[in-house]
This record gives C-alpha cells, sequence and structure tokens, in this order.
C-alpha cells in the first residue's frame, strides 16, 4: 500500500512540532498529502464541558492551523486541515478515532505523564485498538529526523504482526536495515503433515526490502524489554508490531492483549508503528 493521505494529531502542545515535522517528512518522501487534525481536550475535565469550544480552545486550534499552514506551504506538501467542534473529553477520542479511519497513516504523540493534559492519556491506544489504520507513534522527548533507515520488527506471526508488517513496507522500502526479531513460539509438533515453509523475509524480499531475521530467546524478561534492548543495540529508528496479540491463544502467542501495546506507549524511545 502506497502512503498518500497522511493524518496528523495537533494540539498547542510543544510535541505538535516534531509530529509535524515528521509527519511533513513522511508525506513529501512519498508524495502525500497531509491532514492535519486539531483535537484538544479542555480543561475542565469529563462531564463538565460544554459542547461548544472556550475561547482558549479556539485561540489554540488557531495557533496550531497557522503552523500547519506554514510548514506544509515550506515544504511544497498538498495539505487539508480538519479540527473538532469542542474539546469534551469522550468527543475528542471518538472523533480522533473516526477521522483516523480516512487516512492511510496516522500520525499521533506518545501521552507524557509529566507534561499538562491536553489530550485523554489514553488517546493513542484508543486510536490503535479502534481505527482499524496503521499508527505511527512518535515519543514524547527528542527528535527524529529520519524514520525507516534502521527498523526493528517484532514478529510473532500472528494476524496483528502480519497486518503491522505490510503497513510498514512503504516505510521501510529502502531502509539501511531491517531487523525480523523473531519471538514467536515453535509449531506443532508434525501430526497436521508436513505445512509449507514460510519465511517472513522472503516476503520482504518480494517488495525490494533486504531484512534478517533473529529468533530471540526472552526467558529472563518480558518479550517486549527484549525487544526494546534490541532497538538500543541496533540504534534503530522505527519499531514496527501488532498492535495486540492473544497471550496463549495459538502457535504463536507470546504478545499479552493489549499489555505490551501499553507497556511500549509508555517505554518508547523512537517512534513506533502500531496495527491492530
Amino acid at each position: 500500500m502506497a502512503l498518500k493521505n497522511i493524518l496528523v494529531h495537533l494540539d498547542d502542545g510543544e510535541r505538535s512540532a516534531e509530529r509535524l515535522d515528521l509527519a511533513v517528512r513522511l508525506a513529501g518522501v512519498h508524495g502525500a498529502r497531509l491532514t492535519g487534525l486539531f483535537a484538544q481536550s479542555e480543561t475542565l475535565g469529563p462531564g463538565l464541558v460544554a459542547r461548544r469550544p472556550s475561547d482558549r480552545l479556539v485561540d489554540a486550534a488557531e495557533r496550531a492551523k497557522a503552523a500547519f499552514t506554514a510548514r506544509t506551504a515550506e515544504a511544497g506538501v498538498p495539505a487539508k486541515w480538519w479540527q473538532l467542534a469542542h474539546g469534551e473529553y469522550g468527543h475528542v477520542i471518538g472523533e480522533t478515532v473516526i477521522c483516523s479511519r480516512y487516512c492511510d497513516l496516522a500520525v499521533l504523540g506518545q501521552h507524557d505523564p509529566e507534561a499538562p493534559a491536553r489530550v485523554p492519556s489514553q488517546l493513542t491506544e484508543e486510536v490503535i485498538l479502534h481505527a482499524g489504520r496503521p499508527v505511527l507513534a512518535v515519543p514524547y522527548a527528542g527528535t527524529f529526523a529520519h524514520v525507516g533507515h534502521r527498523v526493528v520488527v517484532a514478529w510473532n506471526a500472528s494476524r496483528e504482526a502480519a497486518r503491522a508488517i505490510n503497513d510498514a513496507i512503504p516505510l521501510m522500502q529502502g531502509a539501511k536495515s531491517v531487523l525480523v526479531l523473531a519471538l514467536h513460539g515453535h509449531h506443532g509438533t508434525g501430526e497436521k503433515g508436513p505445512v509449507p515453509q514460510v519465511d517472513i523475509v522472503d516476503h520482504l524480499a518480494a517488495h525490494g526490502i533486504a531484512a534478517t531475521q533473529e529468533r530471540m530467546t526472552v526467558e529472563d524478561m518480558m518479550p517486549m524489554d527484549a525487544v526494546l534492548n534490541r532497538i538500543s543495540d541496533e540504534g534503530a529508528d522505527l519499531l514496527v508490531m501488532g498492535g495486540f496479540g492473544g497471550y496463549g491463544s495459538g502457535p504463536f502467542g507470546l504478545f499479552g492483549r493489549g499489555a505490551n501495546t501499553r507497556h511500549i506507549l509508555r517505554q518508547m524511545t523512537v517512534p513506533v508503528l502500531f496495527s491492530h
């Protein structure tokens, strides 16, 4: 799938500029249109916000739109602007999920527990779970000049992992290195007869991606901690993983349903492409 329609979530936080810069670079590389989505919560909290924006929220949206318009014009990237009608808690989550369905890739931020709350803390996780589109989550610290030069893929042969690796193909084409970390369990004992010799590296090669595969032993740590360690070792700038896997379900159940996504969303230090 080509990336021709990218969405980036914006608010008036300091990290919006980093997300916007990254999304503009991706749009330029892939010849994509970029949609800026302003979605921000009011400060009064759930149930106390009228279904109309405050003056403060209107001002924040106008500043975000001006920054988005200037940055996309400077880069020569085709652009479109969306903003939510108001900042009620549930509205921000629900409408961001819906808007994210109308793009090839949604770029959102990692929740920073130390920063002022501008959006619901679970916003990115909810989009990963419910939007049905790949989500590129950007850490709340650091600058990322490149995404997809050195890639690590968390692979357990699940439906979610298969979805994620295919969604990430446009980001991996042209990568300097792609390392597939095989954390999946053992196949059966052969009682069902011979099976085809499936090979995810071979599948990537058909797309012009030269990947290597490494089987990991994770007996002494959680699978996602082992993945994070390898990201650091490889100097990776992108992690690719399925949003969820069923722990103990089927022959490849090593990723806990939801738990590992939340763990990565808390601990990530490089951009992560999630699919569910």
